[in-house]
């Protein structure tokens, strides 16, 4: 069936998902981990499938025409990647993930760019994966990473971001929406503030790309990051967006195939981008399957796709709140995709193990952001995560398996 056809959350569209057949503990699987990984359509699953049947081979270097069949959908799929985004073609640079592309950034812009002496600018909502990086990146060169704080709502300090940026500060790093609190921060705002001084922005995009239109152009980012896994494409793909003066003046950070001009044992010289930034050989059907998604998600809508998932984050808040003894971590005014919660007398995992033993697939922990859980004073939550697919019956089998286990457990 055309995505076209397709409703969010319809018994239609969650048919395109065959994961979504299966039982798990002889229930039907409720699927709320999407924040972690989201499940796979049947288009992206035929397009890998059409890719190792049809024309697997090595992209670049071959003049046999499965070389060239594979080189022709690598770099068509570059190209409707960089349509997506409002970019050029060549600002696309493909990678493993987001944090591939984080550390790429870090490990070639900040290493030309940060000196003793000059600060790196993050939130104290970000994913493990927009911390450690710059981080290292800080020891090394004799740099401070400082943090904008945020309120016990889960949301930036008003003011904060724009009074932390100095005359020192060489890369503000921020997410787009919190994976573990789904807060939704105001990034093109943000990107304006900090190029306003001069200062170049990273966007964490991980959590945004799924749930509305991204347009690198109107939010202003210097660079954006995402991973293929959290929007319905294969694992292990992603993109690092990098606006093109700047990775054109960014020195290459792995050496291999594909990202030379020429090599002798005296000097080498280096591919223009994206290629510089992509040495050895790529996984080119999670490229192809990457863009196969973003264009399955286009055609369903994301005007349709947000007002369906605002529904169900809506009737989710409600539901936890009318439950004694539950309680939400962190309350943003804007939210997406995320509803992190505690219940009193459970711990986390507890309660995520016995929601399991009823078919309902959350996520619990610190879901790689100790910071925001230090922040609030809980060591972890239960975290429960909303795609395209999902729809009321999930929450309310949600809902019940949260009732069910507080009475198993006395509550």
């Amino acid at each position: 069936m055309s995505a076209t056809q397709l409703l969010p959350g319809s018994p239609e569209l969650r048919a395109e998902f065959p994961i979504l057949q299966r039982s798990v503990h002889k229930r039907p699987l409720v699927y709320l981990d999407n924040a972690a990984t989201s499940q796979k359509p049947r288009a992206v699953i035929a397009k890998l499938v059409e890719c190792y049947e049809q024309w697997n081979s090595n992209v670049h270097r071959g003049v046999h025409r499965l070389s060239e069949e594979a080189t022709e959908h690598y770099e068509g799929a570059r190209q409707r990647i960089a349509r997506h985004l409002g970019a050029n073609t060549a600002e696309i640079v493909f990678t493993r993930g987001a944090t591939e592309s984080i550390n790429l950034v870090a490990q070639s812009f900040g290493r030309a760019q940060v000196q003793a002496g000059d600060e790196v600018l993050v939130t104290a909502l970000e994913h493990h994966s927009n911390i450690v990086p710059w981080q290292i990146l800080c020891r090394e060169r004799g740099a401070k990473l400082k943090v904008v704080p945020i309120t016990d709502a889960g949301e930036l300090v008003e003011g904060a971001f724009a009074s932390m940026l100095t005359p020192r500060t060489r890369l503000a790093a921020f997410t787009w929406v919190s994976n573990a609190l789904g807060t939704v921060n105001p990034v093109g705002d943000m990107c304006a503030l900090a190029r306003a001084r001069g200062v170049t922005t990273l966007v964490d995009a991980c959590q945004a790309v799924q749930h509305f239109p991204v347009n690198v152009q109107t939010l202003g980012a210097d660079f954006l990051v995402f991973s293929g896994h959290k929007v319905y494409a294969p694992n292990g793909s992603g993109v690092l967006y990098g606006r093109r003066a700047l990775l054109e003046a960014m020195p290459p950070w792995q050496g291999g195939g594909d990202m030379i001009a020429s090599v002798t044992f005296e000097e080498s010289t280096w591919n223009h981008v994206p290629h510089k930034f992509e040495a050895g050989t790529p996984d080119y059907p999670a490229a192809v399957g990457l863009a196969c998604a973003l264009e399955w998600l286009n055609a369903i809508g994301f005007d349709a796709i947000a007002a369906h998932e605002q529904t169900l984050l809506a009737a989710t808040v409600e539901a936890l709140r009318s439950m004694a003894g539950v309680k939400l971590v962190g309350q943003p005014a804007q939210r997406s995709g995320v509803v992190s919660f505690a219940v009193d007398g459970i711990h986390p995992h507890d309660l995520a193990t016995v929601l399991d033993r009823m078919g309902v697939a959350v996520r619990a922990g610190h879901h790689c952001a100790q910071p925001v859980m230090d922040r609030l004073g809980v060591p972890a939550t239960t975290r429960a995560s909303f795609s395209v697919f999902n729809n009321m019956d999930d929450v309310n089998a949600l809902a019940q398996a949260v009732r069910e286990a507080k009475r198993l457990f006395g509550l």
